[in-house]
């Protein structure tokens, strides 16, 4: 794909001042892209979401990070309007969903005060899958969704394998391959693809926050045929190359991106 293909166009990331995220901003920009990213980032972090904003620019696009609850419906409506306001009549390419901010309790605690309670389980799917949907409501209904957008969704193996204290975020990422196929029903006949990468096993700041994540990667690195873990530039690659507007045909999909992680014992 050359450069001039994507050249001028736009991206909305959620959750782009790491991992996958920041990841996928980069290499999009590399390739002329304009990035809008949205995080909540606070104190110290700020200067590192500030200095990944100034690698972005580098490469000559327009960047704008903005610092936004994204599961708040009042401040998504207000971002949605500044995204419009920066587009005009142009549409948005490529969202990206790539949230991870949930409980990571277990459902059965030794003491009933330490373990996964009804808010933090709401609070898990709303903002790690319910999200998606909403968003995406109301770009579309923005008029910054149309032929040739594309949107990701971020999803892993915890969806279907059980890992103690992933119970909640793992019922969220069931959930949002589950709303990825339903948005690519509703939206493919208007040209909007809708797709979630199941990525490999990945050192992230969201993997070093689950309890026994050692234990996670040392089960894939053993598992892995390319005997490494996967990396965040892995899945920005891919999502770059899935950005290529000749490809179309490709919705409703769960993107295994792994190394083959997923089919060995």
């Amino acid at each position: 794909m050359s450069e001039s293909q994507l050249r001028g166009k736009w991206a909305l990331i959620l959750g782009a001042s790491s991992g996958f995220g920041a990841a996928t901003a980069l290499e999009l920009a590399k390739y002329g892209v304009h990035i809008i990213g949205l995080h909540l980032d606070r104190g110290a972090a700020l200067e590192a979401v500030q200095k990944l904003a100034g690698s972005i620019a580098a490469y000559g696009v327009q960047v704008h990070y903005l610092n936004v609850n994204i599961a708040n419906a009042a401040k998504r409506k207000e971002t949605i309007a500044q995204i419009k306001s920066w587009l005009g009549a142009e549409k948005l390419h490529m969202i990206m969903h790539s949230v991870a901010f949930g409980s990571l309790q277990p459902f059965i605690g030794d003491n009933p005060e330490h373990q996964l309670t009804q808010p933090q389980m709401e609070m898990t799917l709303d903002v790690m899958a319910h999200s998606l949907v909403y968003w995406v409501q109301d770009l579309w209904h923005a008029g910054l969704l149309g032929a040739g957008s594309r949107v990701f969704s971020m999803t892993s193996m915890g969806s279907e394998e059980a890992f103690r204290t992933y119970g909640a975020v793992s019922a969220a990422k069931s959930a949002l391959e589950s709303h990825t196929r339903q948005l690519a029903l509703e939206l493919g006949r208007h040209g909007v693809m809708v797709n979630c990468i199941m990525a490999g096993v990945t050192d992230t700041p969201a993997l070093r926050k689950i309890p026994g994540n050692e234990e996670i990667v040392a089960i894939a690195l053993r598992r892995n045929p390319t005997g490494r873990l996967t990396t965040p530039r892995d899945i920005a690659v891919t999502i770059r190359a899935l950005c290529d507007p000749e490809i179309e045909r490709i919705n409703g999909a769960t993107i295994v991106v792994d190394g083959g992680e997923r089919i060995c014992m």
